[in-house]
């Protein structure tokens, strides 16, 4: 038998797919081009003679010589990444504790699963959450209260080190009924009069204030609560308006539930980062969990750009 092209960059590549159900989704996670991935599966196919990824309802589908590509890197990347993690644990022992401080209450949709993921593969981590909600996280890095923290904003701030997770858009969110839910997008004057419904954070955290309101000179009350559901309840029922990011409201969307209208002609962005303290940001077990959180975010988030370390 001729020696085989395939490659353990093949198998991640062919898993990473299956995982996201694209080839897009499968380049933010191993942070390489579209074309990269494309020419990758060519190249396979070519190999074997037979098509291994095809298009079915906006998803990519695996064939049968596919899916057993697949099986194999099912059994072998899962040994290969434990016997990697288990050589780093040997140099550097299997790291200390690992508390997450958060300022995003929609964070708990993707950071809870990350968690899991990564409780499996550095199981002598403690790692925690530090209970509530902290308009200060950074704060708590710099008291030695928690180890990396969750932050809508680049930290600069001597000590600290910041990972860029993934940029995301906030929508605007009204009834269903209403005119607005008919506008191409939605201007900050359609917020005048009208209650701004939020998480209960102060005014320069939300960057629908910061970043849409304010710029533009418009002042709106506010009503608050902790829950995702409460706020788009109350949208629903015509007590005022909302912006939350498009992958946390996306389920309700789709149902029909309220509508989603962009926050300006050309949408409003939004970042999320990682901080962790300089002495421990270059740790193997660190390191691992930010990864883990891109990967994690960008299997299960809709319409979230991964970003870089630059």
């Amino acid at each position: 038998m001729a020696k085989t092209i395939l490659e353990l960059r093949h198998l991640r590549t062919l898993q990473a797919i299956e995982q996201t159900g694209s080839l897009s989704r499968a380049a933010d996670v191993l942070c390489i081009t579209q074309s990269a991935v494309s020419h990758q599966i060519k190249a396979l196919e070519d190999w074997f003679g037979e098509e291994l990824v095809y298009k079915q309802g906006g998803q990519s589908r695996f064939s049968v010589v596919g899916q057993r590509l697949l099986q194999l890197a099912g059994q072998v990347l899962g040994q290969v990444d434990q016997a990697e993690l288990d050589i780093l644990q040997m140099k550097q022992g299997a790291g200390g504790p690992l508390r997450v401080a958060v300022e995003c209450h929609t964070c708990f949709d993707w950071l809870m699963p990350s968690m899991d993921v990564y409780r499996n593969r550095w199981p002598e981590v403690e790692l925690d959450i530090v209970s509530g909600f902290h308009a200060d996280p950074v704060g708590l890095l710099h008291k030695g209260d928690a180890e990396l923290a969750i932050v809508s904003e680049l930290c600069e701030e001597e000590g600290i080190v910041s990972f860029p997770l993934f940029r995301f858009e906030m929508v605007g969110l009204v009834p269903v009924d209403s005119k607005l839910a008919k506008r191409a997008y939605l201007k900050p004057s359609d917020f005048a009069g009208e209650t701004l419904l939020t998480y209960p954070v102060p005014d320069d955290m939300l960057d629908v204030i910061k970043h849409f309101l304010m710029p533009a000179g418009v002042q709106v009350k506010r009503r608050s609560s902790e829950l995702t559901v409460a706020l788009l309840q109350l949208v629903a029922s015509k007590r005022g308006l909302s912006a939350l990011p498009a992958w946390a409201v996306k389920g309700y969307v789709d149902r029909g539930y309220v509508a989603q209208v962009p926050l300006g002609r050309k949408g409003l962005i939004s970042t999320l980062y990682a901080a962790l303290p300089k002495a421990i940001a270059g740790k193997h077990y660190t390191a691992d969990f930010v990864a883990v959180m891109r990967e994690v975010c960008a299997r299960e988030l809709d319409g979230i750009e991964l970003l870089g370390d630059d």
